[in-house]
């Protein structure tokens, strides 16, 4: 897996515990805090002793601990980069989620080899659907749930979401878009701020 997996996990618990519950988590799981490289393939990865670390560390479920790492990945000051690249998939929230199984080519262009889970979103009725995040290690799923919540704020969407499990290595959400346009939203400027 990829050092920018483990360095968002990284990024997340500094940024929302602060610096010393990283240094005790990649400890717990037997990585030096500060010994691999965020941009390169890290075939040794030890992001599930990671997120095991953290979670017992925290007392948090794993699950709920890859939600709001998806959250964090959208909603923080810090991750401005990766909500631009989501908001521009669309311009409300039903166009985003038809966006969404083109991202990891997306991600693709900036980073060649990482390996973000394939995406599949089918529409069963009106504001009613199924994504299937499809890859080898759990938890994506969980992921993309902090993340859809976070981006519905952020378009001012009301949706409801919830994972429905793994079977092999898929793992299913559901989504219902019931208010598309339930509040104003986050403001997004497609002009990128200076300093």
């Amino acid at each position: 897996m990829h050092g920018m997996i483990i360095r968002s996990i990284q990024c997340f618990l500094e940024d929302t515990y602060g610096r010393p519950v990283w240094e005790d988590v990649a400890k717990a799981a037997g990585l030096d805090p500060e010994g691999f490289e965020a941009m390169m393939p890290n075939r040794e990865t030890r992001t599930p002793e990671v997120l095991s670390a953290a979670s017992q560390h925290l007392g948090k479920p794993r699950e709920t601990l890859l939600e709001d790492l998806g959250t964090y990945l959208v909603a923080h000051p810090a991750m401005q980069v990766v909500r631009r690249l989501l908001r521009f998939c669309g311009p409300d929230f039903h166009d985003f989620l038809y966006s969404l199984e083109e991202l990891p080519e997306r991600a693709r262009l900036a980073v060649p080899d990482l390996e973000l889970p394939v995406l599949d979103l089918r529409e069963h009725d009106s504001g009613d659907y199924t994504l299937t995040v499809t890859h080898y290690v759990p938890g994506f799923g969980h992921v993309m749930v902090g993340m859809l919540r976070a981006m519905a704020d952020d378009y001012g969407a009301l949706v409801l979401l919830e994972h429905k499990g793994r079977a092999a290595a898929c793992e299913i959400v559901s989504i219902r878009l019931a208010e598309p346009a339930f509040s104003a939203g986050r403001r997004f400027d497609l002009r990128l701020k200076a300093g």
